[in-house]
């Protein structure tokens, strides 16, 4: 018989562990890594007074430009992939960094999946699922954690200089600011191993003797504080 059980900490770290693949998921997809200075990929000194626009963006595989004036897009921005292969990322390091990141977010990604369903499921070849899950999320934060390091050292390539100017180089942005994606990605690695840490919570609060007791009087929906 299948027990639905649903606590506080359970569903916390299912939510937080569905977040924390997302935030990974849609950082490494956008382009807002980098984002250029003043005078990087085109841009230009705006007039006093003028609404400054969105300054080029470099990702690790994305790229955010300024309209050069191409007919039928009205847009100020132009954003999309510059690499159209796995071989024409602009650096080796960056190359690394998206297969580790790839890695990293894909198990995140199986372990939000399957979190969804320890509500009803709590083990798998005997043994606790919420543990099973805290292990792989361990791992998926190491693969990120060799990544975010790993792409710091691709700045120096010709593709960041083109956009941060002549004094980038490996771990040094030159021009460039770092962008919303960067903190993202790093932000989401804390988390990562927060839920693998958590996920021991859950398994606790899904198998207290409070659980035992609501199911030995074979109540099949359980929700605990």
């Amino acid at each position: 018989m299948c027990h639905v059980i649903v606590t506080c900490r359970s569903m916390l770290w299912t939510l937080l562990s569905i977040a924390v693949a997302f935030a990974e998921l849609i950082a490494f997809m956008s382009a807002d890594w980098l984002i250029a200075g003043a005078q990087g990929r085109g841009g230009r000194a705006e007039p006093a007074g003028a609404a400054e626009p969105r300054r080029p963006t470099l990702g690790i595989y994305a790229r955010c430009i300024r309209n050069p004036g191409v007919q039928h897009v009205p847009r100020d921005t132009l954003c999309g992939p510059y690499a159209d292969s796995f071989g024409e990322i602009a650096s080796g390091f960056w190359q690394a960094t998206a297969i580790f990141l790839a890695v990293g977010i894909f198990i995140l990604c199986v372990v939000a999946l399957v979190s969804v369903f320890t509500m009803c499921v709590q083990s798998i070849m005997k043994k606790s699922i919420f543990n099973v899950c805290g292990l792989l999320q361990g791992i998926a934060g190491l693969f990120l954690i060799l990544g975010l390091i790993l792409y710091p050292a691709g700045w120096g390539c010709q593709k960041a200089i083109d956009y941060c100017g002549p004094y980038a180089s490996a771990y040094k942005p030159g021009d460039c600011a770092l962008g919303w994606a960067f903190y993202t990605a790093i932000g989401g690695t804390v988390l990562t191993f927060i839920c693998a840490v958590f996920s021991a919570q859950a398994e606790i609060a899904t198998s207290s003797d409070k659980v035992q007791e609501e199911i030995e009087e074979g109540k099949s929906l359980i929700c605990l504080l």
